[in-house]
């Protein structure tokens, strides 16, 4: 059963990576790209990574997808005029992924397992300590630096996402509070007398 899991959440995370590349509907790329989420987590479970399994979905499943959501729906983007200009670059795309591919099968070649490669797969976490509060120690203690520096990206790209969405119209009628604040009360505001009877 454990086999067949992880075969099911493998083949779920490759064609949920496949298919949120390939979707022409960006809604449909970020549900596909959700599935690849889900698969992932359950594959985190199958290693015994509850607490990153559990990470995954609330974080990215439901607040990083989520997100996606809303800036797909909100940006109204012209997708056919966007896709007639990646066609031009296509041909330097190709050529780009081709040196990646090269590089990864040269490192791939290359590459040589660790004799304490399979120790350390038997025993991932020290025995004295539960996986959570090791991956705690890993990245409060040993990778801080670059822990913080992942959340500086992830700010970055928090702000160009409000940013884009940002959008002045001439149409829409907007606050402005330094206007409404510096207001005369005696030059805005007349007292009408209403006679007893009579309307305004």
């Amino acid at each position: 059963m454990i086999v067949f899991a992880f075969y099911l959440f493998a083949l779920g995370a490759i064609a949920g990576g496949l298919f949120t590349v390939v979707s022409r509907n960006p809604v449909h790329s970020v549900l596909w790209l959700i599935l690849a989420f889900l698969s992932s987590a359950g594959m985190f479970v199958l290693m015994g990574a509850e607490f990153v399994a559990m990470l995954l979905i609330i974080v990215y499943v439901g607040a990083v997808a989520v997100l996606f959501l809303f800036v797909v729906m909100m940006l109204d983007i012209d997708f056919a005029e966007l896709k007639a200009e990646m066609a031009r670059y296509m041909p330097l795309a190709l050529l780009i992924g081709l040196v990646i591919l090269m590089q990864l099968a040269m490192a791939f070649g290359a590459w040589e397992a660790s004799e304490l490669a399979a120790g350390q797969l038997a025993q991932p976490t020290p025995s004295d300590m539960h996986n959570t509060q090791a991956l705690g120690m890993i990245l409060y203690d040993d990778y801080f630096l670059l822990f913080q520096l992942a959340g500086l990206i992830l700010l970055v790209a928090m702000m160009g996402a409000i940013v884009l969405t940002l959008r002045h119209r001439d149409n829409v009628k907007r606050q402005d509070i330094v206007s409404q604040i510096l207001r005369d009360p005696a030059k805005q505001m007349e007292l009408k007398d209403v006679k007893p009877g009579q309307g305004l």
